[in-house]
């Protein structure tokens, strides 16, 4: 390019000039050639400046060369520009520069606002998390709130720094709170080591009380004693994982030997109650053959020669027992009666108190129709009707007097 002789000049002395809005500015001194030369070569520098400067503009627009460093760019290309050092449009220069400097200005503070935003959402994303942490710090589900305390960590990691002091102050409830969650659960599995130790400990002895229980014959007391056992083994709770499932293995294998035991010695007891209750219903039925009671004497000696029998057996079925026994019961009652019967049929001393008060009922009854006829033959009718009521009671009493003599024959 060709110097522009309009932006400035050569005068005798060798001394170049360019010319600003203030006037003329010395650039430099040129003695080894013509003024032409000197211009020149101050327009090189010139446009050497104009290149530095787009490439500079080029740089802020389409990279993301920080404030700063944009502003040093600029600074040092302002101080060569205002050096006067070039010939050409130098105040074209700083426009370009304060156009320059003004975008980079408005970025800078874009750049401010957007940290300044995201510092914002860090401080509300660390305030959420302290608050999270604060409120994980008082719970029990100690699996899931140590899993979830450790996630906020890494989140935590992730998120930016704030300022020192507000980062710090929100890190040191941060931190509390975990310490806070991690003393109560360690207190907690403390408390659970001790109680499950303190459960492995009476478990070993429960384990102890039923083997010495497992060899007992004592059926009835000894299962009722592993009943209470079982229930002092619920309470006393879980031991550690590594010890409860050995404890119950040797706990309930106790059992199992003596249930066993039982077991056997049951089954064939109901055996023999089987074969027990089938021979008490031969002689029950037996038994039923007496009956009718029609000779008391014979059916009094084979009914007790069948209890005798009956009594030999031994035992039958529990559930069985009621009917089996009815059916003896029965037959013995019905022999009973019998005997009652007989004994009020040939007893004198009854027999003569039936045959007075039959034969006092009857002579009263006697006596009344009397008096009957007699007040109806005096015309009385009122008395005769009164009579007649009572003679109808004598003769009810009579009519029973003479059934209670039937039953001595009578």
């Amino acid at each position: 390019m060709s110097s522009d002789p309009s932006w400035g000049r050569v005068d005798e002395a060798g001394t170049v000039y360019v010319r600003t809005a203030d006037g003329e500015k010395v650039v430099g001194s040129w003695q080894a050639g013509s003024p032409e030369e000197a211009l020149a070569y101050f327009t090189r520098k010139y446009e050497g400046l104009v290149v530095e400067i787009g490439l500079l503009e080029r740089r802020v627009k389409t990279t993301d060369l920080s404030a700063k460093d944009a502003g040093t760019a600029i600074e040092h290309l302002r101080e060569q520009v205002d050096a006067h050092h070039a010939v050409g449009d130098l105040e074209a220069l700083r426009k370009r520069l304060d156009t320059l400097a003004g975008v980079v200005e408005e970025r800078r503070e874009q750049r401010k606002a957007e940290k300044a935003k995201q510092n914002e959402q860090a401080r509300r994303s660390k305030e959420e998390l302290v608050a999270e942490a604060e409120e994980l710090a008082q719970s029990e589900q100690w699996r899931a709130a140590g899993e979830r305390l450790r996630a906020l960590v890494e989140t935590w990691k992730s998120l930016p720094r704030l300022d020192r002091k507000t980062d710090d102050e929100l890190w040191r409830r941060f931190s509390h709170a975990r310490s806070a969650f991690s003393k109560r659960r360690k207190a907690h599995f403390a408390q659970l080591d001790a109680q499950r130790e303190e459960a492995r400990q009476r478990k070993e002895k429960l384990v102890a009380e039923a083997q010495a229980l497992s060899d007992s014959r004592d059926w009835g007391p000894t299962a009722a004693k592993y009943r209470d056992l079982m229930q002092e083994w619920k309470a006393a709770g879980r031991a550690q994982r590594e010890h409860e499932d050995d404890l119950w293995q040797r706990f309930r294998g106790a059992q199992d030997v003596f249930f066993q035991a039982r077991s056997e010695v049951f089954a064939e007891r109901d055996s023999e109650q089987r074969e027990n209750l089938a021979r008490k219903e031969e002689l029950a039925a037996e038994a039923e053959k007496l009956l009718p009671v029609t000779d008391l004497k014979a059916a009094r000696g084979a009914f007790r020669a069948l209890n005798e029998r009956w009594d030999a057996v031994g035992h039958v079925p529990r559930d069985a027992r009621p009917k089996i026994e009815g059916r003896m019961h029965a037959v013995e009652r019905a022999i009973q009666e019998a005997e009652e019967a007989e004994w009020r049929r040939t007893n004198p001393e009854a027999r003569a108190r039936a045959t007075g008060l039959a034969g006092q009922l009857q002579d009263a009854v006697d006596k009344l129709e009397k008096q009957i006829e007699q007040a109806r033959a005096a015309g009385n009718t009122a008395k005769a009707e009164k009579l007649e009521k009572e003679l109808a009671g004598r003769r009810e009493l009579l009519d029973q007097a003479l059934k209670g003599l039937q039953e001595f024959g009578g």
